[in-house]
C-alpha cells in the first residue's frame, strides 16, 4: 500500500468511506481518552490491527463517570461541540454515528450569572442574542458582529487550516507564522474582546471559553477565539445517558472494525532499541510487540515514566518540566431531590472578581476565599441521569495545580466542597443541603493518582502561544521513530475537538508511515 492511498483511508471522508486495506500492521493506543479512541478507529479503519491499553476499569480517560445511589455522574467533558469530527470517525467505514449514539441538542449553550444578579444566555440563536447582548449594551451588539468576523477568520486559520495538520518542524511553523500574525495572534483572547466590545459582562462571556481548554483568558492566544465560531456554526450538544455513552459508542464502533480493547492493566514500560518503539509492558505482565505505538497518556508520564530508561525519555521529560502545565479543577458532585426546569443545563456563575481570580489560579497559586463556578445539570436535558422525581449535578471550580498550589487535598476538601455547596445555596437553590442524596469530590490529587497528570493538571501543557502548534508535543516523536503522542498533550490541544483534531493529525502520519 503506498503513502498516499494509506493517508486517504484515514483522513478523506469527502469522497465517502474507504475500503480499508490490510497492511499486517499492528499498533498500540495507550490509554482511552477521546484522542485515543479516535486514533484507534482511525488506525482500525485503514487495517492496521489496533489494540488499546487502558489503565483503569472503564474507558474514556477524563470522560470516566460513577454510578452511585441510581445517579450517573460524568466526570467530564460535558460540553460536546463540533460534532462532525466524531461522525467523522464512523462515516470512515460507512457508518453512522446514530448506530451507538443519541446526540441531543443543548439550548442555551450557557447561562451566564453575576452577583449582582445579572444573567446572560449565550447561543447560537442571533436574534435572541442580540437581544441578550443589548440588554448588557445596546452599541455591543455592532461590537459583538465584528468579533464574530473576527472568529470566523481565526477560526479558518487555527482550526480548519491547522487544526488536523501535524507541525514537525519549526519551517511549518514559520509558514503558519504569517496568517497568525495577521490575526494579531500574540493578543489574548480577553484583549482582542475587549477591541470589540466595551461592557465587562459582555468582556467575560466572549472569553471564558478557553477556561474550558486550560487556558487563561488573559494570556491564551486570541486563536482560540475560534471557539466561538465552533459554537454558532456546529452548536452544543449532549450525548443521551452522558458523555461515557459517547466513549462507549466509540468503544463499540472500534470493536465492531476488529479492535482489541485491553482494560485495568496499566502500561509500565514502552520499550526501545535504538531509535524504535518494540513492546509494550503493562503492570499485569502481559508485553507484545508493535509496529507502531501512541501514547494517549499525560505527556510528561509517558516520557518521564513510560519511556524510562531510554535517553530521549529522559531528555524530553527534562524539557516539559521548564513549561508550564494548565491549573487542576475541584469537582463536586451531587445528586439531589427534585426537578429544577429553571437551571439550564449549562451554567457560569461568576464571583466578584475576574482578573483577580484568575491571576489566583494561574499566577499566584493560591486558594482565594471567593470562586466561579462551572454548574453542570445533565437532568435538565436528560432525566435517565438520574432517580425519578430526583436531579444529578456538578459543580465545578478551577484551581492552581500542585506544583503551585501546596494543599492537603484531605483535609482543604470537604471545606472547598462545603463553601461550594453553600454558595449555590445562596444564589441558585436555596435547600440543598436538606435535599442532597449523595455528594463526593474529585479534586487535583485524584487527577494526579487516577490519570496519572502531571502536578494534577486538568489540561496538560497551558495553551498559551510559546507552548502551541510545533511548540507542544509532536505527533511524531521527534527521535523515537515510531512513538507517536495523541490528546491534549500535543497538537493542536485539549477539548474534544482538540484532542480528534489531534488524533487525525496523528493517524494520518501512522498510516503513511506504516505504509512503508
Amino acid at each position: 500500500m503506498n503513502a498516499d492511498t494509506s493517508t486517504l483511508a484515514a483522513t478523506d471522508e469527502t469522497a465517502g468511506p474507504v475500503e480499508p486495506i490490510p497492511t499486517g500492521r499492528s499498533a498500540c493506543v495507550i490509554g482511552s481518552g477521546f484522542g485515543g479512541l479516535a486514533l484507534a478507529i482511525r488506525l482500525q479503519s485503514a487495517g492496521i490491527q489496533t489494540t488499546v491499553v487502558e489503565a483503569r476499569d472503564k474507558p474514556g480517560g477524563r470522560a470516566y463517570y460513577w454510578e452511585r445511589e441510581g445517579f450517573t455522574f460524568d466526570a467530564g467533558p460535558t460540553v460536546i461541540t463540533d460534532p462532525d469530527c466524531l461522525k467523522e470517525l464512523w462515516a470512515l467505514s460507512g457508518h453512522d454515528i446514530a448506530e451507538d449514539v443519541e446526540l441531543m441538542p443543548v439550548m442555551p449553550f450557557y447561562r451566564l450569572a453575576w452577583p449582582d444578579g445579572t444573567q446572560f444566555d449565550y447561543s447560537n440563536d442571533e436574534e435572541e442574542l442580540f437581544r441578550e447582548i443589548a440588554q448588557l449594551n445596546p452599541a455591543d451588539v455592532a461590537g459583538y458582529q465584528r468579533f464574530l468576523e473576527y472568529s470566523e477568520a481565526v477560526y479558518e486559520e487555527g482550526y480548519v487550516k491547522l487544526g488536523h495538520v501535524p507541525f514537525l518542524d519549526f519551517k511549518s511553523m514559520l509558514k503558519a507564522a504569517p496568517a497568525l500574525a495577521k490575526q494579531q495572534a500574540w493578543r489574548s483572547v480577553y484583549s482582542m474582546v475587549s477591541s470589540y466590545v466595551e461592557n465587562e459582562k459582555l468582556r467575560e462571556a466572549l472569553s471564558f471559553h478557553t477556561l474550558l481548554v486550560g487556558g487563561n483568558p488573559m494570556k491564551t492566544s486570541s486563536i482560540y477565539a475560534l471557539i466561538h465560531k465552533l459554537e454558532v456554526d456546529g452548536g452544543v450538544w449532549w450525548a443521551r445517558g452522558g458523555t461515557n455513552r459517547l466513549i462507549a459508542g466509540m468503544v463499540k464502533h472500534f470493536e465492531r472494525l476488529g479492535g482489541t480493547m485491553r482494560l485495568h492493566d496499566p502500561v509500565v514500560h514502552v520499550h526501545t532499541l535504538g531509535k524504535q518503539a518494540t513492546e509494550v509492558e503493562t503492570h499485569s505482565g502481559w508485553r507484545e510487540r508493535f509496529d507502531a505505538v501512541a501514547s494517549n497518556a499525560d505527556i510528561m508520564h509517558s516520557y518521564k515514566d513510560l519511556l524510562s530508561g531510554s535517553k530521549r525519555g529522559a531528555d524530553y521529560s527534562r524539557s516539559l518540566s521548564r513549561k508550564s502545565f494548565s491549573p487542576s479543577l475541584f469537582v463536586v458532585h451531587f445528586g439531589i431531590e427534585g426537578s429544577w426546569p429553571g437551571i439550564p443545563h449549562h451554567m457560569i456563575l461568576f464571583g466578584p472578581r475576574y482578573k483577580g481570580l484568575l491571576d489566583d489560579i494561574y499566577d499566584h497559586g493560591v486558594l482565594p476565599q471567593d470562586f466561579s463556578i462551572y454548574l453542570h445539570h445533565p437532568t435538565v436535558t436528560d432525566p435517565s441521569m438520574a432517580p425519578e422525581g430526583m436531579s444529578t449535578f456538578y459543580a465545578l471550580v478551577p484551581v492552581a495545580h500542585m506544583g503551585k498550589l501546596a494543599v492537603d487535598w484531605e483535609e482543604m476538601g470537604p471545606l472547598l466542597e462545603k463553601r461550594i455547596l453553600d454558595e449555590l445555596e445562596r444564589r441558585l437553590i436555596p435547600d440543598i443541603h436538606s435535599r442532597i442524596v449523595t455528594k463526593f469530590h474529585y479534586a487535583p490529587r485524584d487527577f494526579a493518582m487516577d490519570l496519572n497528570a502531571h502536578m494534577g493538571s486538568a489540561f496538560s501543557l497551558e495553551p498559551v502561544l510559546t507552548q502551541s502548534a510545533w511548540f507542544r508535543g509532536h505527533n511524531r516523536d521527534d527521535v523515537i521513530d515510531n512513538f507517536y503522542l495523541v490528546g491534549a498533550g500535543t497538537h493542536p490541544g485539549a477539548g474534544i475537538p482538540g484532542v480528534v483534531g489531534s488524533a487525525k493529525a496523528t493517524a494520518g502520519l501512522m498510516i503513511e508511515d506504516l505504509a512503508v
